[in-house]
């Protein structure tokens, strides 16, 4: 009798763990398939910045030997940087890794700033976060009070040409984003363009430059937990030879 029971109970354990390896690797292929999405959409707007970024230093008059060793300095940064960038895209495995090519981007066109600012004279760039509206238009300049439609005003940082265009009234270029069939701001994109947004700004988290920015709320730490939480899922492993036999029994009910 207490050898029925013992197998009875023996089965109703391995009818659980059959239960939870099922939902187990559900949950991995689903979250498989977002990670699939937010790499693509992330890695095609890095990928959109880093073509730009390098037809802008092809456009810089840097040409004759003009340059002083200070200027030269700023014009080799911004190479590096460029390509470190693409080394960076192309070495990309994951989501979150994107950010790494945005963070070296933000550095890149911080040194074309301050390339253009030499090259006409004037005193160097603070170091101030990208451009709220696109990143890809460089360091901001000042913030300016704007307001999404249907949402409050908020001071953002902005560029010298939008923070014009704001003060003035007018649109500005916004960077946007392909979701779908269409083309949308990037802070209305979701969580998909997470890793890429947050190369841009996680080194200004915290600073009242950009406090309360729809990008603080709404895009950034989108997917950036998601592979952390794929690792501790992992393989069931920990669960010794009985792991092996419970996902073994779950392929069957797949």
């Amino acid at each position: 009798m207490e050898y029925v029971i013992v197998g009875v109970l023996v089965l109703v354990a391995l009818g659980i763990w059959v239960t939870v390896a099922r939902g187990g690797r559900k949950l991995e292929r689903q979250q498989a398939t977002e990670l699939e999405g937010a790499m693509a959409a992330s890695l095609r707007a890095a990928e959109e910045d880093v073509t730009r970024f390098g037809e802008e230093l092809q456009a810089l008059d840097v040409t004759g030997g003009t340059l002083d060793a200070a200027a030269r300095q700023d014009y080799e940064r911004a190479l590096d940087s460029y390509e470190h960038a693409k080394q960076s895209l192309a070495a990309v495995t994951r989501p979150d890794e994107v950010r790494f090519v945005t963070e070296i981007l933000e550095e890149g066109r911080y040194a074309v700033a301050c390339l253009r600012a030499r090259l006409a004279g004037q005193p160097l760039p603070a170091k101030r976060p990208p451009c709220f509206f696109n990143p890809s238009h460089g360091p901001s300049t000042q913030n300016v009070e704007w307001a999404q439609q249907g949402q409050p005003s908020r001071s953002v940082p902005a560029c010298a040409a939008d923070a014009e265009r704001v003060l003035a009234g007018g649109v500005p270029y916004i960077r946007t984003v392909q979701v779908g069939a269409r083309r949308v701001p990037y802070w209305e994109a979701g969580r998909e363009y997470a890793p890429w947004a947050e190369g841009y700004f996680s080194n200004w988290q915290g600073s009242d430059l950009i406090k309360g920015v729809a990008v603080g709320s709404m895009v950034l730490g989108g997917l950036v937990a998601l592979p952390k939480l794929l690792d501790e899922l992992g393989d069931f492993e920990g669960l010794g030879d009985l792991g092996e036999i419970v996902e073994g029994l779950g392929d069957l009910f797949d």
